[in-house]
This record gives C-alpha cells, structure tokens and sequence, in this order.
C-alpha cells in the first residue's frame, strides 16, 4: 500500500531545491493536525499556536487567512481524512540565524491518517525541560533521545521531570491526570497542546471539574488515572509512570473522549 505523502510551500507543490535549505536550518515552528470528513478541530487553536510562535521567533506572523489558504491547497488533493502538518520558517538567507523580520515560508505537509497506540503505556521519567517549552519546535533531537532510551529499559515512552522535580509532559504528547473527582493539569513549563485546550475548554463547559496543580512522582497513587494526549488522540491510558502503577483509566479516557467529539470539527 502507498503511503500519501503531499508537501506544499506557499501553497504550490514543492521542489527539492525550495525543501533542502530548510532542512538543513532547524530554525521553524510547526503544528500539527488531524483531518477528517475534509474538517478539523481546533483550527482556531492552531492558528493562534502558529501566530505566537512567529511573533516569538520572527517577530512577526502571517495573517490566519493566509495561512488557511496555504492549507487548503495542500489538501485539494488529499483524501478526507489525513495528517496534516504546517511548518513556518524563515526564507533561507546568508547567515545561521535569521536577522530582524524575515520573510516567512509556510511549508504544509499532508501524510496518511495517525493511528495512535492502544495503549495502556508506561512512561519513563527523565529529568529534561525544553527549551522555549512554549513553541512547538523542529529538530528537538531529545525527544527522540529519550524515547530510545526508555524504550531500551522496558518503556513505552518517556515523561519529563523538570528540576523541581515536577512531572511536565511527556515527549509528544500532554499529561492529564483524574484523581476521581477532578481533571488534573500539570503545572510546569510545557507546550500547550491543542488537544489539551479543546479538552479543556469542552470540559469547563460541560461542568466537569478540572485544576492545574504541580505533580511529582511521589504523588502519584495506586488510585489516580492518567492519559496522554495529541493530535492523534485525546486519551490515551498510561497504566505506569516510572515505577508508580496508576489505576486503569476507565474513567478518564470515555471522559476525554466525549469532550474532545463535543467539540465542532470546521472545514479549514
């Protein structure tokens, strides 16, 4: 079976030529969703995810308009349900790093639908804190560094510690915990998922109790849930965190679930 593979920059296919300068830079932000029946949830979330990190790193952004029609060329020839994923970067130029307000390039690539793991996972800890936690970034080479290694000792996966000792995320994904009455948000310093913010905003207005409160290992119990969640999924189950055993997620993972299909899937 032939994988679906389409890449776009600025809205026309792309060329080897338009492509090599940026992979080989490292310098962009990027977000990234799943399509399905032609729509997307979200889609304001990622907009805004994709004007604050061009603020961020270039000091300016692309109007959504824009960017929405970028998108939408890329997947007039995409079936109706795919990944899709928009990367901005600065126009290559001479130098390593990209000096005052560049021109900005949108790079949209369109890839067969996700299919997350089943699950339930167990997640490593490693102590790690990303850098600009706030910016969906290219090129983070720890996240695969600690996959690997947490895969090597049993793992499914590997959750971030930062150096107060507070679980933050996990390495693509976010953490959300039940202790049997409340959604629990980690507090730390993390990307704000989109996944993360429709549940969030789908859960307040159902009048499902929820609170961001640090977390560390040693808070973790026999009783509580807790799920990982992206743009593949909304819930999935993690039944082990470093070596606390959590409870099965049969609670939380239907909870997540409903809410994030509350939530109005929109045509880009």
């Amino acid at each position: 079976m032939t994988s679906l593979s389409l890449t776009h920059v600025n809205g026309s296919p792309a060329t080897a030529d338009q492509l090599a300068p940026h992979v080989f830079a490292g310098y962009a932000h990027f977000t990234a969703m799943q399509v399905r029946d032609h729509r997307v949830r979200g889609l304001d979330l990622h907009l805004q995810r994709l004007r604050q990190a061009s603020d961020i790193l270039f000091d300016h952004h692309l109007p959504d308009e824009e960017i929405r029609g970028h998108l939408r060329a890329a997947l007039r020839d995409a079936p109706a349900d795919a990944s899709l994923t928009c990367y901005l970067a600065p126009r290559p130029g001479p130098g390593f790093a990209p000096l005052g307000r560049p021109e900005i390039d949108v790079v949209v690539r369109v890839t067969d639908a996700a299919t997350p793991p089943a699950g339930p996972l167990a997640l490593d800890v490693v102590r790690h804190q990303r850098f600009l936690a706030a910016v969906k970034q290219t090129g983070e080479a720890a996240k695969a560094f600690y996959v690997r290694g947490a895969v090597a000792r049993g793992f499914d996966d590997a959750a971030f510690a930062d150096d107060a000792g507070r679980l933050s995320e996990a390495t693509i994904w976010n953490l959300a915990f039940w202790d049997g009455e409340t959604v629990l948000w980690p507090r730390a310093d993390v990307l704000a998922g989109v996944t993360m913010q429709v549940l969030a905003r789908r859960l307040e207005a159902q009048g499902v109790p929820q609170r961001t409160r640090e977390i560390r290992e040693d808070d973790l119990t026999a009783d509580m849930q807790a799920v990982v969640m992206n743009s593949w999924s909304p819930a999935v189950a993690v039944a082990r965190i470093g070596e606390h055993v959590l409870a099965p997620a049969d609670t939380l993972v239907p909870l997540l679930h409903a809410a994030y299909a509350d939530e109005p899937a929109v045509t880009v």
